[in-house]
């Protein structure tokens, strides 16, 4: 992560989590017009529209107060998404079970790039189910440049019933934090 990048997210982190979110990316693109994206869900990994728009509300003075990006920009904030990056240590045990590929910064037994289901924590590695292959692979995660979920029927599955139970059971609304109300 850039400084600038490490600095957004020190910004936005305490309001993300007042409002009942998790952090799973600050991302700054673009040359000329950049774009920030900020990508939260709730504990349960789902990320409503509401959810997003209430987030851009309480971000954006922060953002506009701190002004940490010199020029314009555009602010989106987003969910994960079904094929989700998989960016905090937590995501690689939350999605266990699931196919994913890991690009990593340098070579392990003569490859960059790993495609497999899996199959949890252990310390500060990844483990992996690689087809063909008999033992799980440890990854260690400070080696990962990127890594996310393969889309597949099953994540679908998985995906539209959470999104259902989150409609059946709805969670406490995210704090409105636009009226100085932060803890």
């Amino acid at each position: 992560m850039s400084a600038l990048s490490d600095r957004i997210e020190k910004l936005v982190a305490p309001v993300v989590a007042a409002g009942g979110f998790e952090l799973v990316r600050v991302k700054l693109t673009g040359a000329e017009m950049k774009t920030l994206q900020i990508m939260a869900e709730r504990p349960d990994h789902t990320m409503s529209a509401e959810d997003c728009a209430s987030l851009s509300r309480a971000l954006s003075p922060v953002l506009e107060e701190a002004d940490p990006i010199p020029g314009a920009y555009r602010l989106e904030v987003s969910s994960p998404g079904i094929d989700r990056p998989l960016t905090r240590l937590k995501d690689f045990h939350d999605w266990q079970g699931y196919e994913a590929r890991i690009d990593l910064d340098r070579m392990i037994e003569g490859r960059k790039k790993f495609k497999g289901v899996l199959a949890g924590v252990d310390g500060d590695n990844i483990a992996l189910d690689i087809e063909g292959e008999t033992e799980t692979a440890l990854i260690p995660y400070a080696w990962i440049l990127s890594a996310k979920l393969v889309l597949s029927d099953e994540l679908i599955r998985e995906s539209l019933k959470a999104a259902k139970a989150a409609l059946k059971n709805p969670q406490q609304e995210p704090a409105d934090l636009t009226h100085g109300d932060q803890p």
